[in-house]
């Protein structure tokens, strides 16, 4: 592999690195390890070595053809790169064994939104933001296919999450910023470097920080992290953090096995993850604590619209444990949270844009129940409902949106590959109607994989 590393970003890490900057050169024309991260509550097996630093993360000797994989679109597993995956060890100190009101603040395409729901007390809340309207679809489809209910999907700028001051424990800031980590994964990302680019991204960073600290509450935390090097976007930047903002800095215990590196400067200190160092990409992290500021004691009255008695009833039945549930509506679904979470849902449809809130569980039309993709992938599912079973080549069809050549007795049944739910149909006397939505079905030509 060839890359066209800029002068200028040779230079710079020549004198970050020094000596090591020899290998650090040649881990960027080695290929990219591939890793994925498990979701838990629908476990597979995978061999390859653990990501030593998260619980659930793997190494793949080879990179499959991920698309035509069934159970990446069940949410079984997530594609993520491995260093990323070090906000596991971020995480563990910010008190997750209770429940908790949490703010991924950049958070699309979701990783990190999925790993922070798999790691949170399972009555906290997850608001997974995404700015860019543009991006916030593919964060949609990655919570869904996730399968957890307390998760509110939002398209909100930073400052505008000072509409609800001292609101959350933590926030998670993986922050915009000049990509140098992702080099070697995407060469085309040197074609836009620049010494004024990582100035820029450091201003704008420094920015979302300030937006977003009034959301916090005192004795929370935010984890900052950004996918890069250079010490102007990170270490520098949140020795200024501390300088012009209330906090403490956190430290962690890396393994020193991990050959995770620590930076310091000042007061501030992170941790910088680096490919000749360790099997991953480029990555920094560190956990700033609030020591003053407001906490938030607003209360308000919910007013979403709640379905009836005898449909909280029906739907009830499809869930687990539907007394662990608020439902209300949204159009023409009937959707669930988790009931401590009905107030705060509330707080944020008052404060925020929302895409997307909780689990979606049945469509009503003329009076009918069509259940809703989002049940299909929920972890808390009851199995009230028929199931098709099928193999590799027949999931794929189903992914397809394409006709199951099956019958079965009349009326919706889950599509199942290997235990994992794929999605629904609606048995007819003489089809099949596949429901797998339009815009998520897989579009690649088998024969080209």
């Amino acid at each position: 592999m060839t890359l066209h590393i800029p002068p200028d970003f040779e230079r710079m890490m020549q004198d970050r690195l020094g000596a090591a900057y020899a290998d650090f050169s040649t881990a960027l024309h080695q290929p990219s390890p591939v890793s994925i991260r498990i979701n838990p509550a629908k476990p597979i097996a995978v061999k390859g070595p653990s990501v030593p630093w998260c619980t659930q993360g793997n190494y793949l000797d080879e990179r499959p053809v991920f698309t035509l994989d069934p159970a990446l679109h069940a949410g079984a597993y997530y594609v993520q790169e491995a260093s990323s995956m070090f906000l596991e060890q971020a995480l563990k100190i910010t008190g997750i064994e209770k429940p908790q009101r949490v703010l991924d603040l950049c958070a699309s395409p979701g990783g990190k939104s999925a790993h922070a729901i798999s790691m949170l007390h399972p009555d906290s809340l997850l608001v997974s933001n995404e700015a860019i309207r543009g991006r916030t679809a593919v964060l949609v489809e990655n919570i869904t296919k996730w399968g957890h209910p307390n998760v509110v999907v939002t398209q909100n700028d930073p400052a505008e999450f000072q509409r609800l001051p001292g609101f959350f424990d933590v926030i998670l800031a993986d922050a915009p910023c000049s990509g140098e980590g992702l080099f070697r994964k995407d060469p085309d990302a040197m074609l836009e470097w620049s010494l004024q680019h990582t100035g820029l991204c450091a201003s704008r960073q420094q920015r979302i920080i300030h937006d977003v600290w009034p959301a916090l509450k005192p004795g929370g935390y935010l984890i900052y992290s950004t996918c890069t090097y250079n010490n102007q976007e990170n270490i520098a930047n949140t020795e200024r953090f501390s300088q012009e903002l209330p906090m403490a800095f956190c430290e962690l215990s890396p393994d020193p096995a991990w050959n995770i590196e620590v930076v310091k400067r000042g007061n501030a200190i992170g941790y910088q993850l680096f490919p000749h160092r360790l099997r991953g990409e480029g990555f920094f992290l560190c956990i700033m604590q609030k020591t003053e500021g407001k906490t938030d004691t607003h209360r308000v009255k919910v007013s979403l619209q709640s379905p009836g008695q005898q449909e909280r009833r029906e739907l009830g039945s499809w869930l687990n444990q539907p007394d662990r549930f608020f439902f209300f509506k949204h159009q023409e679904t009937i959707r669930m949270i988790g009931a401590q979470q009905a107030e705060s849902l509330q707080q944020l449809v008052n404060a925020l844009q929302i895409v997307s809130a909780g689990t979606g569980i049945a469509e009503v039309t003329r009076n009918k129940f069509i259940p809703d993709h989002g049940l299909a992938m929920s972890v808390e599912r009851s199995g009230i409902h028929p199931v098709i079973q099928v193999d590799r080549d027949e999931a794929i069809t189903f992914l397809r949106k394409d006709t199951l050549q099956r019958t079965g007795p009349a009326g919706f049944a889950l599509v199942e590959y290997e235990g994992l739910g794929l999605g629904w149909v609606n048995v007819l006397p003489n089809r099949l109607n596949n429901l797998y939505p339009s815009n998520w079905r897989i579009r690649m030509d088998a024969s080209k994989a």
